[in-house]
């Protein structure tokens, strides 16, 4: 392999985040030369941060070297993806392990994506304050120098599961469902933030039982105007009277206010009576960036919809996915369809893989999303909405004032679930069993104000190692729902034509 290795920094398309990230940039990138030169390489950079698609093409396509993608912060995966789609010389992506400065998750998400275009990319990261003292991280280094690849233990990935004739009953009474009437999923958009990975399509979709209509988010723009005071006076009183501890007003939040709560309601309405019109089974909502300084943050609303107390609701949550992810949004309806017909609660939550540490023996993740996650993960109450907080989402990100649909998420037995798709265009549905972790106090907010503190908590363990997800998972995003539906899940996934993979520490059973 050549000596020559050329450093490229994949960044956000909003300037201000590539501003905040420039010193992880520069501390990580002169970590990683020091560390390629210790192994007799030439590392040089490539300008940036890449914040667009066609800066991506114009300044990799015509690098012959071996690359390094470095993510220090959320990276929209276009701005490697569409320079490096369709070449063959050795990729690495390579990660901070930090929760404030989030390059895994962009790492995860641009890793999938690269997947399902079928271009290679080897996966390394680090913590260590010097990488070349990081002694796995140099032999993964090192190999990836020698031979242009790294390859991680699959000892936790399976393919083969033994399901018991009662889960395979369950889920063929979804099965029959969908086959009766299949699932409508209306989609505000496309994905956002880059996420190449969580688009499939109808050619993907129509075998696996869903449909997609997609309506453009631009209609809300008009759709809110239309939706009168009364309604939003209803839903107001709803919210508070089932629980919702509003955090209007607070330091950094001056602006964040009850009229903010109320336009996210009208929001909320407005999307329901789209879903109503069509309708639709379940709601992707693209919503970042091209609303941002026209309507408040959809989080709010998309976590009452994921919720059983919601206004104007029927009991039963709405699935929703944000960033209109269909790689979370279909094991989330078929999560959700398990539950109910298992009689438990339909309640699934929608997070970020954001970061991780051990506690006490074992490594927990920290999962969290914008707002996404049902109130049941507070609550683990049907008809109540006590334990869910909204903050004002970071002004940095979003201008226009609004709140997230944040809590501490209960402990408990989970199942968790992504759809994603292989090089050949295969759908991959992963299955796993872990444990939402209850964290003592001075734990859970030492983690949690080093991610985002505005959004909803939940310490988990995801039934393998660490290393397996950075190594082997495909997305930055995961479904969870609390309650065993693990071989109802496979089966029903089988059933429906995807290729199912359990992660797992020892044999799945």
């Amino acid at each position: 392999m050549s000596r020559k290795v050329a450093i490229f920094w994949p960044g956000d398309y909003r300037s201000k985040p590539n501003e905040w990230a420039r010193p992880q940039f520069e501390q990580a990138h002169a970590r990683l030369d020091a560390a390629l030169r210790k192994l007799g390489r030439e590392p040089y950079p490539v300008e940036g941060p890449l914040t667009r698609p066609d800066e991506a093409i114009d300044r990799l396509g015509s690098i012959d070297d071996p690359m390094i993608g470095l993510f220090v912060h959320w990276a929209y995966a276009p701005h490697t993806v569409d320079g490096v789609v369709g070449e063959s010389n050795p990729l690495l992506l390579a990660s901070n392990f930090s929760g404030t400065w989030p390059g895994l998750v962009a790492l995860l998400n641009t890793a999938a994506s690269l997947e399902s275009v079928g271009r290679h990319a080897s996966r390394i990261w680090s913590d260590a304050e010097d990488w070349t003292a990081d002694a796995p991280f140099m032999d993964r280094l090192a190999r990836w120098c020698d031979t242009g690849r790294i390859d991680h233990d699959d000892s936790e990935l399976h393919d083969q599961c033994s399901v018991s004739g009662e889960a395979e009953q369950a889920a063929q009474r979804v099965l029959d469902g969908i086959r009766r009437r299949r699932v409508l999923a209306l989609m505000l958009g496309d994905t956002s933030m880059g996420m190449i990975n969580g688009y499939f399509g109808p050619r993907v979709l129509a075998p696996l039982g869903f449909s997609e209509h997609k309506v453009d988010q631009a209609w809300l723009v008009e759709r809110v105007g239309l939706i009168p005071d009364r309604r939003v006076d209803d839903a107001f009183r709803f919210v508070r009277d089932r629980g919702v501890a509003f955090h209007w007003g607070e330091e950094d939040a001056r602006d964040f206010t009850e009229d903010a709560t109320r336009e996210q309601l009208r929001g909320y309405l407005a999307v329901l009576d789209l879903m109503r019109e069509f309708k639709a089974d379940c709601l992707g909502w693209q919503y970042q960036l091209g609303l941002l300084k026209l309507l408040p943050p959809s989080d709010f609303a998309e976590g009452l919809f994921n919720s059983h107390a919601r206004p104007e609701g029927d009991g039963s949550p709405l699935i929703t996915a944000t960033e209109a992810d269909q790689g979370n949004l279909l094991p989330m309806e078929l999560m959700k369809r398990l539950l109910e017909a298992k009689g438990l609660p339909g309640a699934v939550m929608f997070h970020d893989v954001r970061w991780g540490a051990r506690h006490e023996g074992r490594f927990l993740w920290v999962l969290l999303n914008s707002g996404s996650c049902s109130a049941f993960a507070f609550n683990h109450d049907v008809d109540s909405l006590a334990g869910v907080h909204s903050y004002r989402q970071p002004g940095g990100y979003f201008p226009v004032p609004g709140g997230t649909f944040a809590g501490v998420s209960l402990p408990g037995k989970i199942t968790w679930s992504r759809a994603w798709l292989d090089r050949h265009g295969q759908p991959v549905l992963d299955v796993g069993r872990g444990e939402s972790v209850e964290l003592p106090e001075d734990v859970r907010e030492s983690w949690w104000r080093g991610t985002t503190r505005q959004w909803p908590f939940m310490a988990a363990d995801l039934g393998c190692s660490m290393e397996t997800i950075m190594a082997h998972y495909m997305s930055n995003h995961v479904a969870v729902a609390y309650g065993d539906i693990f071989g109802e899940l496979i089966a029903l996934g089988r059933a429906l034509g995807f290729r199912v993979r359990v992660l797992s520490r020892g044999a799945p059973a």
